[in-house]
Order: C-alpha cells, then structure tokens, then sequence
C-alpha cells in the first residue's frame, strides 16, 4: 500500500514540542485519555448499530484491551468500537484542536506558570497526542465499522505523520506506544509495569461503563491466563452516595467535561414513581473558553436504562444553563430516540423542568450559605445566567433571586435586587439601573451626575445581555427597573428640592436657545431641553423611555436585523457656564449663525461623554482644531 507523509500545522508542532519536553509531570494521564477516546468509540457504535440495524459490526463484545510487551517496550490501547475511515483519520489525527489550538497553547502557558497543568489536554481534543509523553512515536491503526479497509498512522511527534491504507485492520481501533525509557527522576514510570496499569486504570476510569482488559502476566511456560477485567465499571449515578467518593466523582466530571479542574458542585437527582430517571450533575469551577460562542456543544450525556444515547442533550438543560455537565440516565426513554423526538418529549420537558429548578436552588444555596462559592459562580457563569431572564419566564423570580450586580453602593462587592430595595432612600419609587462597557465608562457617565450629587444608589451592568433583561423583567417587587440614561429624570423629592418657581423661569430663560439649536440640529436630536439629571457637565444626550439604546441598536445590527436609526434628545445643563454663556451669545446676537458650529460641538461632545461616536469624525476634529488655535 502507498504511504503518504503530511506536514503538521505549525501551532500543532509547537504543541507536540510542549508535549515532548515533559510540560505534564503527571503523565499517568495519557493512558486516561486513550481509554476515554476507545470508551467514547465504544458508545458511538453502539448508538450506531441502534439506528441501523443492517450495519455490518459486531457488538457482541465491545471492549478496551490494553496488551504490553516488556521486550518491544510498547504498549497498545485496543478498542473494537466505531473504528475511523482513512479521510477521518487525516482530520481529527493529523489536525490537533484545529479550533482552539492557539487558545490551548495560551491556557497551557498560564497553567504551567500557575502549576495547575495538569489535565488540561483533554480540554481541547488533544488527548490523543498526550500519549508522546512518555512515548518516542505512536502507531494508529482503526477501521470503521461495516467498511472493508483500514488506516495506519503513525508519527514520532515531530514535523510530520504516514498515513497508508492496509487490509488486514479489525474493526475498531488500537494506539500503541514505543515507549521511552523510565525515568522516575522526571516522574517517568515504567508503563510496561501490569500493577502501574491496574492502578492508573482504577484511579482515572473505574467507572467507564464498559470492560477495560488486560491479560496478566504467565504464571509459567504454556500458561495463558485469561483477561482480566481492570475497572468496576459501576455506574456512579446509580450507587448511593456513602459508596462513592468525591474523588470519584471528580474524575467522572473530568471523563465527561475534559476540564483538568475539579467541579465547584456535584449535584445528585433521582426521580421515582410514574417517570423514573437518576441524575449526576456538575458546576464546574471555570468558564469554557468557548462558552460564548456559536460552535460551544452543550447539552449533557443522556443515558437509557444505562445505555448510552447521546453524548450532548441539548433538551435536558436551557441554553442559559448551557456550562452544565453530567449524566441523565432515563429508565422510560426508547433507545432509539433522536434530536427531535427529545424536543416533543412530555418526560423530558419534565426533566428539564426539575433539573433547572435543581440547578437554580443550588445556586441560591451558594449565595445564602457559601459566599466565596457564590462569588466563583457568578464571576464565571453569571453572564449566562443572566439570559434566562430573558428566555425563560417561569424561571425568572428564582433566576433573579440568585443575581447580583455591580453598584455605586460598593466598589467590589455585588448586590442583589433585594439588597438594593432595602437601601433605597425614602420617596424612592424606582431601581436605577446605568449600561455600558466598563464600571469606569458608567461611573464617569454625565448621566450619573444628580444620582451622585444627592446619594442615589445606581446599578452599573456592563454585559450585553443586560441590555435586553432590563426590558424584560420590568420591575422588582413593584419597582419599575429604570434607566438614569431614558426619559425625564426628576429627583425632587429623592435627596432634595428644587423650587418650582426656579425651573419655571430658568425653562422661560431659555426657551429660545432650546427651540433655536432643535432647528439646527434636527437631522441628528429631536428634542432639546434643560436636565434635571447634570451638575457639572454641559450636555448629554438621552434616550426617549421606550426607545432602543445605541448599544442594543448596534446588537440587533449585528446579528443582522435592521432597525431604524433612533434620534436622541440633548440635554443642556442650565447652570453649566458653556451653556449660560450660548444663551446669552444667542439672546445678544441677532445673527446666530456663528454659533452653530457651537451648537454643534456641544452636541458631539455630549455624545462622546457617553462612549458614542462622531457622525463626522474629521469635521469634529477641525471644529476643535480651530476653536483652539483662537485660543492661543
């Protein structure tokens, strides 16, 4: 057969390197990952061979063999599972993480500096390739299941990989491994050894569901002992929780997650009576760098009658809760259920009813009774949370009791609604709540002036998501949820007064100025009038209280929805001197026009003060230039 050799990427060299020079010295890992990978080979046939009876597979036995040869000093992990075709084998073998191996090598870096590497070679699909630890080269050969011809790769983790096609493959697939030397100096074990087999075997993967082999050493000449059986191969779900050990547990998580992390939780459910189902599930201690983006696969492993069906159930968990891992073991499912017959179920829109309540009270455990575990959780997931006010209506009062936010009460430490209703100050009627990029950003904001000046606590939400919720929820306990950045904003009576008679006649000093600067800047504003809400800046500009914010405006643009431009109010500070002084320019003069350019920049800058863009950058900046150069 013809060998072919390729060239790895070059990011994936750089990887391969790391591997090498010993970044893990835990490399009893590798043997973990390659079970993981024959265990997950295992399950996909059989789901496989469940929807398509006429496949040409055998799954009478379907099992791991892990086989050693002290003399050749190779080891060989041994699967009879699904098995890859030639074309397979190019993209997932020769390929390593090919959409995060850039990220995986930046993470990598930052745990070996925080000595926290360990593991992290699941994470991204590289399990495979950890097996150059403590190996010179690897030698993969598989055949996919109901197909005639195998592939053989091999590779000595340099610059390049062979691949060949070859006929006499069995289904399934093996790894074996040219072993290095031991060095026990350099936490290089001896992986020839049975008892260091047994034991990594028991420690990482005693609870992989199906039978991990090895046959012992002869006892003498003609001897040849059966395979013995390494792992329990007990389902940790199903056994009371004083039998399993959080270590136990732990590992399952990482199984399941490929996170090197331990879970912040480990929640267990069990439902009995007319729809019976077990559940183990898992917080875990930090975001997925992917958390946020489209191609994230969420959803947790859903198991019938402990048969695997699917490894990323999306129906059991709403989106919002999407960083959830575990395993849902169904005893009322059909096994040959699909995607979609999942998404009408009745039983299983019951399941997600209970295990997103389950989740959500856990949570609010955290917050009542574990600050420091609370805090963790927000930090890493709160963003997520957060759009299940949104999404999911009958979750919303429980969503909302474990939410906390960033305010002017505390520098750094959030509050919840709650927290925030009990501080209001007397005659307060409304939450007052500010969005922008940064706490920085907002706490400068004009907007945030009055609120300042008379002690008014304000939220300050800095994800895009709380663009949308506020709108959403609406109010808390009967308190409308308002921005300090829409409608008229009037604190009398909210820290101070203000006569009447004053606002009365500053409305009559300067109603001509405010009518005149609407002409003038009709094409961008629709109204302009004096605010109640600045104490020392000029101007700003506001939103109408229905209106969109720029900032959603720019959201729904972005994923492809048009919306139509929104003209802002202005704004002007009646006792700022910028503004007292164009009122009095504007009633001394009878012709105007040499203050529009005035107008007009006082305009921009309100519009900049809030993080908004020039309409015409380059006639801004010559408006500037000049004004100064009259200065000197």
């Amino acid at each position: 057969m013809t060998t072919e050799t390729f060239e790895f990427q070059v990011e994936a060299r750089q990887l391969l390197q790391l591997m090498i020079h010993s970044v893990y010295s835990n490399k009893d890992v590798f043997l973990r990952e390659l079970v993981s990978n024959a265990s997950d080979a295992l399950d996909k046939l059989r789901l496989e061979k469940l929807r398509d009876d006429s496949l040409d597979a055998d799954v009478s036995d379907l099992h791991i063999r892990i086989d050693v040869d002290k003399d050749a000093r190779t080891l060989t992990v041994r699967d009879n599972g699904i098995g890859m075709a030639y074309d397979e084998v190019g993209q997932l073998i020769g390929t390593i993480a090919n959409s995060g191996t850039a990220t995986f090598l930046k993470e990598l870096r930052e745990a070996q500096e925080g000595g926290d590497a360990e593991g992290l070679i699941g994470q991204f699909g590289v399990g495979f390739y950890s097996g150059f630890m403590v190996a010179d080269e690897m030698t993969l050969v598989t055949r996919r299941a109901g197909e005639g011809q195998g592939t053989r790769w091999t590779s000595r983790g340099e610059s390049t990989y062979t691949l060949e096609r070859v006929d006499d493959a069995p289904q399934g697939t093996s790894v074996t491994l040219h072993l290095k030397p031991a060095d026990p100096e350099n936490e290089l074990h001896d992986y020839t050894s049975p008892w260091k087999i047994r034991e990594i075997v028991k420690r990482y993967s005693d609870f992989i569901t199906w039978p991990i082999r090895m046959v012992p050493e002869s006892a003498g000449e003609g001897d040849a002992p059966e395979p013995e059986t390494l792992n329990s191969m007990k389902a940790l779900w199903a056994r009371s929780r004083d039998e399993v050990s959080d270590d136990e547990y732990h590992e399952l998580y990482k199984h399941i997650s490929h996170d090197w992390r331990e879970p912040l939780e480990t929640i267990r459910l069990q439902a009995e009576g007319t729809f019976e189902y077990q559940a183990l599930l898992f917080i875990p201690s930090h975001a997925p760098h992917d958390l946020f983006t489209r191609d994230f696969r969420r959803g947790v492993q859903l198991y019938v009658k402990r048969v695997f069906i699917m490894d990323d159930c999306e129906a059991l968990l709403p989106p919002y809760l999407r960083f959830v891992k575990g395993v849902v073991d169904a005893q009322d499912l059909s096994l040959n259920v699909s995607r979609e017959i999942l998404q009408q179920d009745r039983h299983i829109q019951m399941m997600q009813r209970r295990l997103t309540k389950k989740v959500l009270s856990t949570v609010k455990e955290f917050r009542t009774k574990d600050a420091e575990r609370y805090a963790t959780f927000w930090r890493e997931f709160g963003t997520a949370l957060k759009e299940g006010l949104v999404t999911d209506s009958e979750n919303r009062d429980a969503i909302l009791a474990v939410s906390s936010f960033a305010t002017t009460h505390a520098d750094d430490e959030p509050t919840t609604l709650a927290q925030y209703v009990e501080r209001m100050k007397d005659g307060q009627e409304d939450i007052y709540y500010l969005t922008g990029e940064s706490r920085q950003s907002i706490e400068n904001s004009p907007h945030m002036e009055a609120f300042r000046d008379k002690g008014i606590e304000v939220l300050l939400l800095t994800d895009p998501v709380d663009e949308v919720w506020v709108d959403a929820v609406g109010e808390y306990e009967g308190k409308k949820l308002r921005s300090v950045a829409k409608g008229e904003i009037d604190l009398d009576g909210e820290g101070g007064e203000k006569a009447g008679e004053e606002r009365e006649k500053q409305a009559e000093e300067y109603a001509g100025l405010l009518g005149w600067m609407r002409e003038q800047l009709e094409e961008d504003i629709k109204e302009v009038r004096l605010s109640a809400r600045l104490t020392v800046s000029p101007a700003c500009v506001v939103a109408d209280a229905h209106d969109l914010t720029p900032a959603l405006e720019n959201m729904y643009r972005a994923m492809g929805q048009e919306v139509p431009r929104t003209k802002r109010i202005l704004e002007l500070n009646p006792d700022h001197l910028l503004v007292k002084g164009l009122n009095q320019a504007y009633k001394e003069r009878e012709d105007h026009s040499g203050l529009v350019e005035s107008a007009e920049l006082l305009h921009t800058l309100a519009v900049l003060a809030e993080g908004g863009q020039p309409k015409d950058p380059a006639r801004f900046v010559k408006l500037v230039a000049d004004r100064l150069e009259r200065t000197l």
